[in-house]
């Protein structure tokens, strides 16, 4: 079966700096690629240096004239969050945009973060809240579009709010989800409170519909030691063009709601499809489970004290502005 191709246009991003989270491979990596060769200078947090020098060269082979910074990044480590918003702040440079794409998935057995959370929420979620948190002085002076990368997940389960940890009862989708409902309300909200306290970022969301990723791919990390069922049907699926999304095609989403002029704050986008699965960009309705301002303030003000990263209302300051 021949699929057709699906693509967008990225406007031009010469003189803006972008950041992307989990950019060593994937989606993330397409992400990456595609906005460095639309003349974004390129910062790639990355956990793993070499896996990011090796990202980086695929992305100059790509686009010859790229600029792109390694940075070293976990996400389930707050100090290490911490750090990296220390640097990029001693730096001083303007930060344009910001896509949160970065992810972990269904470990089979409950694993914890450096600072206790259960992997996923403190990954996805509470990691991604930090790194907002510290590079805020930079996202409003650069008056920054952030856009957050959910999933279909956060169309199912619900926040576990008698036990965020998962310590009682572990189930891995469940804590999926979760991290992908906060996560989400997190991006709303942030545009909300923008618009509150007057500090120029715009946020939206994205979901990559469905793909072959590493994902659910083999993880010994994660304690994974081989790929599962639903990665090896998803990449047969793909392959042979049915109802699924490539690598490429998922990356649109989010390239769509970080760089149109047309992608608005507080939407959501993702793959027009049948299912919602693959397929072009394009506005969705907001998923039902992340619709709640009540919920979202809540999770906000859980995940200030979780991080110890407060979000101040204070105006910009005239020496990160430019």
């Amino acid at each position: 079966m021949t699929r057709r191709s699906i693509d967008i246009e990225i406007p031009d991003l010469t003189g803006r700096r972008a950041v992307v989270t989990g950019g060593s491979d994937g989606i993330g990596l397409r992400i990456a690629t595609r906005l460095a060769a639309a003349g974004a200078e390129l910062v790639l947090p990355v956990r793993n240096p070499a896996k990011g020098e090796a990202a980086a060269s695929v992305i100059r082979a790509a686009a010859p004239d790229a600029r792109v910074q390694i940075a070293t990044l976990d996400l389930s480590s707050l100090a290490s969050v911490a750090a990296l918003g220390e640097s990029l702040l001693s730096d001083g440079r303007p930060i344009h945009l910001l896509v949160n794409n970065a992810g972990v998935m269904t470990p089979p057995d409950r694993q914890t973060t450096a600072d206790g959370f259960e992997l996923q929420f403190g990954t996805n979620h509470l990691g991604h809240f930090a790194l907002v948190g510290h590079l805020l002085p930079l996202l409003r002076a650069g008056q920054a579009r952030v856009t957050s990368q959910v999933s279909v997940a956060a169309n199912q389960g619900a926040i576990n709010w008698n036990d965020l940890a998962w310590e009682r009862s572990y189930n891995g989708g469940r804590a999926y989800s979760q991290s992908k409902i906060a996560f989400g309300m997190f991006g709303l909200e942030l545009d909300r409170r923008s618009a509150a306290h007057g500090w120029g970022i715009t946020s939206n969301l994205s979901h990559p519909g469905v793909a072959p990723t590493n994902l659910l791919a083999a993880r010994p990390e994660l304690g994974r030691s081989r790929d599962t069922v639903g990665v090896r049907v998803i990449r047969w699926a793909s392959a042979r063009g049915i109802l699924l999304g490539t690598p490429e095609t998922a990356a649109l989403p989010a390239l769509y709601a970080a760089t149109s002029s047309d992608a608005r704050a507080r939407r959501l986008y993702g793959p027009k499809g049948p299912g919602h699965l693959g397929g072009a960009p394009a506005e969705q309705p907001l998923y039902s489970r992340l619709r709640s301002e009540a919920d979202a303030a809540r999770i906000w003000r859980l995940s200030e004290e979780l991080t110890g990263v407060a979000f101040p209302d204070a105006s910009v300051s005239r020496s990160t502005a430019s």
